[in-house]
């Protein structure tokens, strides 16, 4: 769209209800702050500005929606006196001139990019406003959208509604769109002449028709303009995204044994034939190609998985993972900033982290890349073809050559050349008959115990 676009994102509420030490708009929803999918909305609507109206950690929401949104200017609130109070703190952002300007607010995380490009169009069409409502299946409380002939004519509070008009299920969302041009003019046309004598934003439907302006709605679906107040609200809404995103991934062509177990981040990116079983938990970050199998109880954050590949059961993948088609990383295995070259293995209760594989590698159970030294990480680089015995310890920096071994039970100090053998570990001695006398000392100190203690009747 040529048109140019203010965001106006509301967030300054207190949130008192969500019992938090943060601000209510950034906590987050698919790992990712409310505020941050507003903005994201915004800016994929075509929003090529966007003003945050602040209160508490202000600085620190200003900052998580700069990562999304380069042009971010932020605005205290530091009275509460209404809706159209609060949108005129930003008065210098709307002073720049845009052709329209979004109002937004930053706890309603589903808000759908679409529905504000559509919100747009119609002030292209020509509307002065446009007001984005939704139908609740139980509308009490809400505020009605009364139309005529295509035109809003009202927005009727509950209490101030007639019966006939408390009969309309169609109710504001609170999410609108008003041409720019004249903005600051009928913004400051609100006045303050009602119970609580605060300024309503929704005076404006009434402020625009008496100057003969056009005002529309739109109709969003009732999840998306979703707001979120507690801990519970938040769960629901979580709960929605997840259903949203399970039933995407299927449709795209991935396999969900058990949808309603596999949590997804706001970017995990699977590919089609991925196969997924039950309780598997995306954090952000994470890429799946083609053909990988994520077994039962499985966690990845941060890490690309290969074509192919298998992860799990009970694995866990960290940030810096990458792992190349048809590598293994097994039941109880974690790994962590390790490059896994094709084929590569690691099949049962290991830990490698900071570390190179070759492909075709194997590492047995046991084994553990020895990274930090209690300052600094260091790298464990193990060659192509290696192999690692089980219960190795790899102090790093150390390197393993290709194709050489390591001995079971080794703790490698220092590097191996390609195609050695390295035994790092005590010599076994067998001392004949000493498992029976222990086992005789044991059973006589037992005996004497027991002898010492009082006789219970």
């Amino acid at each position: 769209m040529a048109r140019s676009c203010l965001s106006i994102i509301l967030a300054a509420g207190e949130g008192t209800r969500m019992k938090s030490s943060q601000s209510k708009v950034l906590h987050a929803v698919a790992g990712l702050e409310m505020i941050r999918h507003v903005a994201r909305a915004a800016r994929d609507a075509g929003s090529n500005r966007v003003a945050v109206v602040v209160g508490r950690d202000g600085e620190t929401v200003a900052a998580a929606v700069r990562q999304d949104i380069a042009e971010v200017a932020t605005y205290p609130q530091t009275e509460r006196l209404g809706t159209a109070h609060a949108v005129l703190a930003a008065r210098d952002a709307i002073a720049e001139g845009r052709d329209d300007v979004l109002v937004l607010f930053g706890d309603t995380p589903l808000i759908r990019p679409e529905t504000l490009t559509r919100a747009r169009a119609v002030l292209a069409e020509g509307a002065e406003i446009c007001v984005v409502g939704f139908r609740p299946t139980d509308p009490t409380g809400y505020g009605r959208l009364i139309e005529e002939g295509g035109e809003l004519v009202a927005i009727r509070e509950e209490k101030d509604a007639s019966d006939a008009e408390r009969a309309v299920d169609f109710c504001n969302a609170g999410v609108m769109a008003f041409a720019g041009e004249r903005a600051l003019a009928m913004l400051d046309a609100i006045g303050n002449d009602n119970a609580k004598g605060e300024y309503y934003l929704t005076d404006l439907v009434e402020i625009a028709r008496r100057a003969g302006r056009s005002v529309k709605a739109i109709e969003a679906d009732a999840d998306e303009v979703l707001g979120v107040n507690s801990r519970l609200e938040l769960a629901a809404v979580e709960a929605l995204w997840q259903a949203a995103r399970r039933r995407q991934a299927m449709l795209d062509g991935v396999t969900l044994m058990d949808p309603a177990s596999v949590f997804f981040a706001h970017d995990t990116d699977i590919a089609a034939d991925a196969f997924v079983e039950p309780n598997v938990v995306f954090g952000p970050g994470v890429t799946v190609a083609a053909g990988a199998v994520i077994h039962a109880f499985s966690h990845i954050e941060g890490a690309t998985v290969g074509e192919g590949a298998s992860i799990g059961p009970f694995a866990r993948l960290r940030p810096g993972t990458r792992l190349a088609e048809n590598t293994k990383v097994g039941n109880f295995c974690e790994v962590k900033n390790a490059q896994f070259a094709a084929g590569a293995k690691v099949n049962h209760l290991s830990y490698v982290g900071d570390a190179t594989v070759g492909a075709k590698a194997n590492i047995g159970a046991g084994t553990i890349t020895c990274n930090y030294d209690g300052a600094l990480k260091h790298l464990t680089e193990i060659g192509k073809g290696a192999f690692i015995g089980s219960n190795s310890a790899l102090v790093a920096p150390v390197r393993v050559g290709d194709g050489a071994y390591v001995g079971t039970g080794s703790v490698v100090t220092d590097d191996v050349p390609d195609g050695a053998l390295a035994i790092a570990r005590g010599r076994q001695v067998t001392k004949p008959d000493r498992g029976r006398q222990i086992t005789e000392r044991n059973a006589a100190a037992k005996a004497a115990k027991s002898a010492k203690q009082p006789d219970p009747a």
